[in-house]
């Protein structure tokens, strides 16, 4: 079995900070991108940002130079940096990560539980 781990969100203030973080466990031959998702009540599930496993970046318009999204391969773990969060940024935080268990399977994309992120205003 695959999991993923998520961890740091929580309630914060508009301009402020979280460092969200995830951690894929268990049956694991290959691990590929990783990422974060969001959902707000009300809402489709969007995406925040993407890492590959070389290191490349993807980010949504409306996170780009407030987030930052980096990895540690040997860890099998994602950041997520949020700063000068906004009440807009109020969601749930997945993180996703696409994953072969074994050298016959094919790729699939896993996800976490979820953590909620609250900014006030």
């Amino acid at each position: 079995q695959v999991q993923l781990v998520e961890s740091g969100g929580g309630l914060v203030q508009a301009g402020g900070s979280l460092r969200l973080s995830c951690v894929a466990s268990g049956s694991i031959f290959r691990l590929d991108a990783m990422g974060w998702y969001r959902q707000a009540p009300g809402k489709q599930r969007e995406l925040v940002a993407t890492i590959t496993s070389g290191g490349t970046t993807n980010y949504s318009e409306s996170v780009k130079g407030r987030f930052d999204i980096s990895r540690v391969n040997t860890e099998k773990t994602v950041y997520l940096q949020m700063n000068s969060l906004k009440p807009e940024d109020t969601a749930v935080y997945y993180c996703n990560a696409r994953i072969k268990v074994n050298v016959w399977r094919d790729w699939n994309d896993y996800w976490g539980q979820g953590t909620q992120v609250s900014v006030s205003s």
